[in-house]
């Protein structure tokens, strides 16, 4: 892991710091008619003024709204699978595939926004490595909240930290 970390971690050429949400995810998303509002900007409540107001990578948000898709995922495919126990196998696979559709179609729009502008860093694994690591960083911190508030729920992070563990391996 300290390994995982210490590649992970290395600041890529070209990448710019910026104001960031700082607790973006599905929550923080209204859609009103025709029209979408992101809401919230205090940033994670836990945390200090200075380190809200902090720059960052925007990555950090992107990671936010990542994890928020694996919650809402296994959120419904354990609600659904409660009521059909039967169906759970289907019902968890189906609820997985919509997480990584909803990955890929936001990840997507991401990047053809973000595109061509300057905190689009250029060398894709250098990209993928710092998302990776803010999705890491996500992932253990929901470890550390679920079991400080809703141990029921603590499975959903541990499994992000999982996920991220096995692709780390297939990839090596």
């Amino acid at each position: 892991m300290d390994a995982l970390l210490a590649r992970l971690a290395t600041e890529p050429a070209g990448a710019l710091k910026t104001r960031v949400h700082g607790d973006y995810h599905l929550g923080q998303v209204l859609i009103v008619q025709d029209d979408v509002m992101i809401v919230d900007f205090e940033g994670e409540p836990s945390r200090p003024v200075e380190a809200r107001r902090a720059k960052s990578s925007p990555l950090r948000d992107v990671a936010g709204m990542l994890r928020s898709f694996a919650y809402a995922a296994q959120t419904a495919a354990a609600d659904v699978s409660g009521r059909f126990p039967e169906a759970a196998p289907r019902i968890g696979a189906a609820a997985e595939a919509w997480r990584r559709l909803a990955t890929d179609a936001f990840l997507d729009a991401y990047r053809e926004a973000a595109g061509d502008s300057g905190v689009w860093i250029a060398d894709a694994a250098a990209r993928d490595d710092l998302l990776r690591l803010h999705l890491l960083a996500k992932a253990v911190y929901e470890v550390n909240y679920e079991a400080n508030n809703r141990p029921d729920w603590i499975e959903t992070p541990v499994r992000g930290v999982l996920m991220l563990l096995d692709e780390e391996i297939a990839g090596s």
